[in-house]
């Protein structure tokens, strides 16, 4: 498979992973924006956001309990965390597989809302 998330989640691909179990993988970010940027995926191939079916809501629900796992083990929880995904070429999507990022451990700059 030519994706590069599914290598990594595969092993092909080496990564500093800090949590793997059968439905999601997280690994620290090559390019870290943040002293805290941890890339959370599923195992399972999903494209995008409006690739979410059925039983795929389950999952980000989990993906979401695992963001909050590592902000505590990151010790950034307290302070403050931002998660992010983006979807598409326009949502600034670069790997075409479905990826949170997960960020803090400094102030973060620009306000979404």
């Amino acid at each position: 498979m030519s994706c590069i998330f599914c290598q990594i989640a595969e092993g092909t691909i080496p990564a500093n992973v800090v949590f793997k179990d059968d439905k999601v993988m997280a690994f620290r970010d090559i390019h870290p924006q943040a002293p805290v940027h941890i890339v959370i995926i599923p195992i399972k191939h999903i494209e995008k956001l409006t690739d979410i079916r059925g039983d795929d809501f389950g999952l980000i629900a989990y993906i979401f309990d695992i963001a909050n796992d590592l902000a505590r083990s990151e010790g950034i929880a307290g302070r403050g965390y931002r998660v992010v995904v983006n979807s598409g070429k326009e949502g600034g999507q670069v790997v075409q597989h479905l990826h949170f990022h997960l960020l803090g451990g400094r102030q973060l700059s620009g306000e979404l809302g």
